[in-house]
């Protein structure tokens, strides 16, 4: 290696991330529907004689946006080359990709811990066809090929090797998945988001290792998490190869040895001429920008003065920070991170459901919202509501009304169902006495049960210790 490193793993990613156009990157092929194998190609995904290909330009659009997020320097010109090689998820022998001028270099993407990775360049490139083991990759005496996927357009983007962790590495990837989803040229729920990791550690001397397809930034954690204890274990006999990893056992499996560049034998595509990046295409694309996860933490600690880490988690949701946008905007903002980040992803977690499942209106978020702020119902009232409407939109205050489950914040009332929950658990009272503390907030919880949530938490507190003590 010609760099001189100084930690002791040294990470460096190459990750394809699918772009969602409805056509593939060089034909008019869909990227999606019709899931039967090899039903959703043509004679230019499958590189027939005599077929040309045709470049998308909503993909190089996709592509672009890419690139200024992560702040690159743009190429004037789009040039593709064919990177030959000799395996059957290219059924023309040769992947249409770029190779001498990326579309864009020189980018960054700075983590929340304050580390900047370095981006060496993001370019364009058309997806292999799926290879499919029957009885898994080391079993199966035979591969089936599924071309529907052979032509779809990727991103490429590869790192510089500034990662030093499996953790940073994922960290890594979640935040370019998040960049990915705020630009709308991802779907989670369709396109694929792929890595091969490069990887060494200082006691062979950083002899790279690459593992190949690797899907999912929780995989690649558990991926280079692997490899480091290996490499550690099997130090001798470490050497620069290529390695595949196998996410049913756990393991990484030795494919072959290293290639170099120049083994694909790159040349210029004849088919595909020179597109012109002009400064026009890039402003239009500009204008189009969203503000980005990482801008939009700044403006939320800025603006609504919330706490780094209530912004972190929020803005990290696309569609978590917009409707938070909207809710700060009518209720506290304090008040709204609290319930969004906390709440509101506690109660979807538990039904298993995601933020783009929800059929719920932020005004009634906002309803809810006011009726805690305004001291109308208690927390707990106001968390067995939100449970019910990501299940069904309604409005909660006519809610309230209906079953009656305003805040009881008399003192004479509240006292009286004190007085009760002392009478019935003399053993707790006296264990509060002798020093249990938690025993306070067993009766407590015992004159909610009886108020059904209703009563004020703080009046209650108050009152219990007066009478006991």
């Amino acid at each position: 290696m010609t760099k001189k490193f100084t930690t002791d793993i040294v990470i460096g990613l190459e990750i394809h991330a699918e772009l969602a156009t409805d056509t593939k990157l060089f034909c008019g092929c869909k990227t999606y529907g019709d899931d039967n194998p090899n039903s959703r190609t043509c004679e230019v995904c499958l590189g027939m004689p005599g077929s040309k290909p045709v470049l998308n330009k909503k993909a190089v659009d996709y592509a672009l946006r890419l690139c200024l997020a992560l702040g690159c320097k743009i190429s004037p010109e789009l040039i593709f080359s064919r990177k030959s090689y000799f395996y059957p998820d290219m059924a023309k022998n040769y992947q249409i990709s770029q190779y001498e001028i990326p579309l864009g270099i020189k980018g960054k993407l700075k983590l929340h811990t304050g580390k900047t990775v370095g981006i060496t360049r993001v370019h364009m490139e058309e997806d292999p066809a799926a290879l499919i083991h029957p009885s898994g990759m080391t079993k199966s005496k035979y591969v089936l090929v599924d071309y529907n996927r052979s032509g779809d357009p990727l991103a490429e983007i590869v790192t510089e090797p500034d990662l030093e962790s499996p953790e940073e590495a994922r960290l890594f990837m979640k935040q370019l998945i998040t960049i990915l989803n705020y630009l709308g040229i991802f779907d989670v729920n369709r396109c694929i988001i792929k890595a091969d990791a490069n990887i060494s550690i200082k006691e062979t001397n950083y002899t790279r290792v690459e593992i190949k397809n690797i899907t999912g930034f929780k995989e690649i954690e558990r991926a280079l998490k692997y490899e480091v204890e290996r490499q550690k274990q099997e130090v001798k006999s470490v050497v620069q190869e290529t390695r595949a990893w196998d996410s049913d056992v756990g393991i990484t499996r030795s494919m072959r040895k290293k290639e170099v560049e120049e083994e694909y034998g790159y040349i210029i595509d004849p088919d595909l001429v020179k597109t012109e990046v002009t400064k026009g295409m890039i402003e239009e694309i500009k204008k189009d920008m969203p503000e980005l996860a990482q801008q939009k933490v700044k403006k939320y600690i800025k603006e609504f003065n919330i706490s780094e880490e209530d912004a972190r988690v929020i803005a990290a949701e696309r569609l978590l920070a917009e409707m938070f946008e909207k809710v700060a905007e009518e209720v506290d903002p304090n008040l709204a991170a609290k319930w969004l980040r906390r709440e509101l992803v506690r109660v979807l977690n538990y039904n298993k459901k995601e933020m783009k499942d929800l059929a719920l209106d932020e005004k009634y978020i906002i309803e809810l919202l006011k009726m805690v702020e305004d001291n109308e119902i208690t927390d707990n009232v106001a968390q067995k509501i939100l449970e019910k409407l990501i299940e069904k939109p309604f409005s909660p205050r006519d809610y309230v009304r209906k079953i009656g489950a305003k805040k009881i914040a008399d003192e004479k009332q509240i006292r009286r169902f004190c007085e009760e929950a002392i009478k019935e658990n003399p053993q707790a009272v006296e264990d509060y006495k002798a020093g249990e503390k938690k025993s306070l907030q067993f009766l407590i919880g015992q004159v909610m049960r009886k108020t059904k949530g209703q009563a004020d938490p703080a009046v209650v507190n108050k009152i219990m210790k007066e009478l006991i003590e």
